[in-house]
């Protein structure tokens, strides 16, 4: 066996984030795994040697510096769920701290010395273990998969960031929500939902009156009445809530979500409502404030709509091109 007993979850939004000059934590959570249907990691190749027609047949219709020609289906675990495994030395290649799987699989099985996954942990680099589809096979187990729970995640980090996974769910979310605006200006939501999504859509979407309204839709809140729904994507298979009505779904991460759609007690009044006369409040540590404003990411938004039919449209391709070109991220 190469890994614990682990369940089958959706592929984490932000599995191709780059995040800071930091150590990220694993990908995934401990027990749990996911499948890329695409194909990922090296070889890589230019888009210049590929074209459009090829890269189209790959599962990407926009131009990208260079595209994965590894094998679709690797799955990825926790490194702590791996077992059985040892390093290959010369292929241990890494960026700065740790390794990035830039030379292809760097774990060889410790009893036959197989090569059969990256292992990868460098700095801005989500740390997780990819199995080659072609080295391993999945094995049922006696295993039964918990219930289906999604607990909230705050936007901001104990240290006072922006959560990485919070921009990486709004840069995915944003170019289902420009397919779904049909390049026209859109109405949001007051509050964090439409803080989210306010500076990229005032510049990549016209002004004036609004054509379509966004709000909030999925599993115990009644429906906003919006022409367009954000929506959360099942945590087990990553498929979006449909929405009645005939609003448009736009998927986002389930906990991002949960923390707009149903958030917990957030008064910091006492229970009877009021404090009492004279009393003043002197809350310590005080809360979080990020320092700067929240931005989607601009990378996990450029891999998302590059792999979506719809960028062919000219107007959308018109949009992909100016954000690429965008290398100070005045866009998104």
């Amino acid at each position: 066996m190469l890994s614990a007993p682990v369940v089958r979850v959706a592929l984490p939004v932000q599995v191709r984030q780059r995040f800071g000059h930091a150590m990220l934590p694993p990908l995934m959570e401990a027990g749990t795994y996911a499948v890329d249907p695409g194909p990922s990691g090296p070889p890589w190749r230019a888009w210049e040697d590929v074209g459009e027609v090829e890269a189209a047949a790959r599962g990407v219709f926009a131009p990208q510096v260079a595209l994965s020609y590894g094998a679709p289906g690797r799955i990825v675990v926790a490194p702590g769920d791996s077992r059985g495994t040892v390093l290959i030395p010369e292929r241990c290649d890494g960026y700065c701290l740790g390794l990035d799987g830039r030379a292809g699989p760097n774990l060889a099985c410790e009893k036959c010395g197989l090569a059969v996954a990256a292992r990868v942990d460098d700095c801005s680099l989500w740390q997780a273990v990819w199995f080659e589809p072609d080295a391993v096979r999945r094995v049922p187990t006696a295993r039964t998969a918990p219930p289906v729970t999604t607990e909230a995640r705050p936007p901001i980090e104990p240290g006072g960031g922006w959560s990485p996974q919070w921009e990486a769910a709004a840069g995915a979310a944003l170019t289902h929500l420009l397919v779904a605006s049909r390049g026209e200006p859109v109405a949001l939501p007051d509050g964090l939902t439409g803080a989210m999504f306010a500076r990229p859509i005032a510049a990549l979407l016209p002004s004036g009156p609004a054509v379509r309204s966004v709000g909030l839709a999925g599993p115990g809140l009644p429906a906003s009445g919006g022409d367009i729904a954000l929506v959360p994507r099942h945590p087990r298979t990553g498929e979006p809530w449909q929405p009645g009505g005939g609003a448009v779904a736009v998927p986002l991460e389930s906990s991002v979500w949960a923390y707009l759609a149903l958030p917990g007690e957030t008064s910091p009044l006492p229970v009877s409502g009021t404090l009492p006369e004279g009393v003043l409040r002197d809350d310590y540590p005080l809360p979080a404030h990020p320092w700067r404003v929240f931005r989607p990411d601009r990378h996990v938004f450029l891999e998302t709509l590059a792999r979506l039919p719809e960028v062919r449209l000219p107007w959308l391709r018109s949009l992909y091109d100016r954000v690429s070109a965008d290398r100070f991220g005045s866009l998104v």
